[in-house]
């Protein structure tokens, strides 16, 4: 396979040889929410008839929770599935993770993330949030934290397979269609470009230049 191939068919390559581990690979769009708005549920569940969290303080929250995943999402976009190590080992594990999708970028079975990996990590993020919290506001935090995961999910499949009208959604769709076809060193946030502004990660202009490239030209 070419380094810098990039098919632009609903196609993909088969990662494992194990078949069972080939199936958890790949996963439809929709089981991200049959797997998290039930836990979302519960845990809404829990702040409001067991904890008695009021309403105000829920919402609050909630839209805190949301915020912070989306901080994450640009954190483990950027630095994570973005570091290729220089081992063979490296590569293969940075290729699983990530380089697949930016090789079949329109592979509509590997859009979202599998459950083999999302609640493991989710929990990972549990374990973390609550070393913080030690109280029930936990609850709507995380409820919130795993709505903007879920946002991010559907919102990363529509981007591929939906035909965008809207200026909102266009605007996200170019954004990261230039993270994959035209600067994949750029355009981190995938379901907002908040934190591309805020860490200049972003395009300036029609060529996929960052807003750095465009100043150096000025110094």
């Amino acid at each position: 396979m070419p380094k810098n191939y990039i098919s632009n068919k609903d196609e993909t390559v088969r990662l494992f040889e194990n078949d069972f581990l080939e199936a958890l690979s790949r996963v439809h769009w929709s089981v991200p929410l049959w797997v998290f708005i039930p836990i979302i549920l519960f845990l809404l569940y829990r702040g409001f008839f067991i904890f008695h969290i009021n309403v105000s303080d829920a919402i609050l929250f909630i839209i805190v929770g949301i915020i912070i995943w989306t901080f994450s999402e640009y954190f483990l976009h950027r630095f994570i599935f973005h570091y290729v190590p220089n081992s063979e080992f490296g590569k293969r594990i940075h290729f699983l993770m990530h380089g697949v999708h930016h090789a079949y970028p329109k592979d509509s079975k590997r859009l979202v993330m599998p459950p083999s990996i999302s609640l493991p990590l989710a929990a990972l993020f549990f374990i973390l949030f609550n070393t913080i919290f030690r109280n029930a506001n936990i609850l709507p935090f995380f409820a919130g934290f795993l709505i903007g995961y879920l946002f991010y999910d559907i919102s990363h499949y529509a981007i591929h397979h939906f035909n965008m009208h809207n200026k909102f959604w266009l605007a996200i769709k170019n954004h990261h269609s230039k993270h994959h076809y035209q600067n994949p060193g750029l355009g981190f946030g995938v379901s907002q470009p908040a934190w591309d502004y805020v860490f200049r990660t972003t395009f300036s202009d029609k060529n996929g230049k960052s807003f750095d490239d465009e100043n150096k030209k000025h110094v």
